[in-house]
């Protein structure tokens, strides 16, 4: 009987990090609507949470590279990206200037308390994570190199 209960622990364990759900944290979007992140979806097709913070650099480098191949991604995959600010609350009014004048047509969230990015274990940013049309997240990755876009792309035709 104590075998079975920690082969039934492990792989309850290894379903939840493979696909785990999204916690259930309030957040705002831009236009201050109150957003429930275990409510995000994408109506039944994959999508990509990319954390970032006004100062991040190579946060910026990335969403950069996405909204460049943004429509290609959508017509193709039908995904969508929600982009994470965990910018400080005396910083928020500075995200939706940034926003605009980079063109980014993302679903922008602001996360100035940091509980979002700890409930899903975010240290460092940009991480991105992919989430199924379940809502379970099926890939991560934190970091950014130039090209790293196309591994999440991957990631996303494989949640399809």
């Amino acid at each position: 009987m104590f075998k079975k209960f920690w082969i039934a622990a492990a792989l309850a364990l290894t379903a939840f990090g493979a696909n785990a759900a999204l916690p259930s944290v309030t957040l705002k979007n831009l236009d201050g609507k109150t957003i429930d992140t275990a409510q995000l979806d994408n109506d039944g097709k994959p999508f990509v949470i990319s954390f970032f913070a006004l100062w991040c650099k190579p946060c910026q480098r990335e969403l950069k590279a996405i909204a460049e191949v943004y429509d290609d991604w959508q017509e193709e995959t039908g995904v969508k990206v929600y982009a994470v600010s965990i910018d400080e609350a005396q910083n928020e009014q500075k995200v939706k200037p940034l926003v605009q004048s980079k063109g980014w047509e993302y679903e922008v969230l602001l996360d100035p308390n940091g509980e979002f990015k700890r409930q899903l274990g975010v240290n460092d940013i940009p991480h991105v994570f992919v989430v199924d049309g379940q809502g379970n997240i099926v890939w991560n990755h934190q970091g950014y190199v130039d090209g790293g876009e196309e591994d999440i792309l991957e990631a996303v035709k494989k949640a399809l």
